[in-house]
């Protein structure tokens, strides 16, 4: 039986992960869930990532950013828009996390990005996530 929501097992990988204090997770591969990862590494969220191909769906590895305190940088990350409630937005709804100190991803027509870039572009999309 398959998965009914493989971004929200990602995000909840990386949520544990940061928890737990570990340096990096593995989570299986997607061109969805790689765009996100790209996202997070272009803001700042994490250290790198590395796409490893095993001859089925691949790996991604997401490897941690830690502050001078040894902390972990993303101090929370949840999901929005989920299979069983869609949630989209237009480009004058556009959302601001915590006061525009954290960041949503947004999943538009012209591929992921935050809701800054959106903003920008004048564009609007699924509301995939908030990182903070």
């Amino acid at each position: 039986m398959g998965m009914t929501d493989p971004v929200a097992d990602m995000m909840t990988r990386i949520r544990n992960g940061c928890h737990a204090g570990l340096d990096k997770v593995d989570i299986p591969a997607s061109n969805h869930k790689i765009n996100i990862v790209k996202v997070l590494k272009t803001e700042g969220y994490i250290k790198n990532y590395k796409l490893r191909r095993d001859g089925k769906q691949g790996v991604i590895s997401v490897y941690f950013r830690f502050d001078k305190n040894g902390e972990n940088v993303i101090l929370g990350i949840k999901r929005i828009s989920k299979p069983s409630c869609r949630v989209y937005v237009n480009s004058k709804e556009l959302p601001r996390v915590r006061g525009s100190l954290g960041t949503a991803i947004i999943s538009t027509s012209k591929g992921v990005m935050t809701e800054r870039d959106a903003r920008k572009a004048g564009i609007g999309g699924e509301f995939l996530c908030e990182v903070w």
